[in-house]
């Protein structure tokens, strides 16, 4: 069963949301996990893409938006999530179709009002079928 973990960010912004992500997906690439980043859209997935070539000028986490490359850690939106089942970090507003085909799920919350909505949903949802549910807040 997908072990399932919800990250409350004390932030309000969207690209916390991202750069917190991407400190998660290189803390989960290091530890030789492969990882899927679940966006809402291309827009999104363009701009994650970006950001984890850059988001700290010490880092490198080789990755690709192509599900069929061998990256290990795969960025993308949509319905196919390439063949990983490791771990799912969603970013999406919705509950993606294929999550319980990973281990285990990251739900990153920012503190948006009009995303607080969608996270408490995908809590609920998880929760009524009896997922294992962990919550950890993140300061800052």
């Amino acid at each position: 069963m997908t072990r399932i973990d919800f990250h409350i960010l004390s932030l309000h912004d969207a690209e916390a949301a991202m750069l917190y992500a991407c400190r998660l997906t290189e803390k989960a690439w290091r530890a030789g996990h492969q990882v899927y980043l679940h966006c809402d859209d291309v827009r999104t997935t363009e701009i994650l893409d970006r950001m984890l070539w850059q988001y700290r000028e010490e880092s490198f986490i080789p990755h690709s938006c192509h599900p069929a490359d061998q990256n290990s850690v795969l960025v993308g939106c949509g319905e196919h999530a390439g063949e990983h089942c490791d771990v799912l970090v969603n970013l999406a507003l919705k509950v993606p179709s294929f999550f319980s085909r990973f281990k285990r799920l990251a739900e990153i919350v920012s503190q948006q009002e009009d995303k607080l909505g969608a996270s408490r949903e995908r809590y609920s949802f998880y929760k009524n079928r009896g997922y294992p549910l962990k919550t950890h807040t993140i300061k800052g």
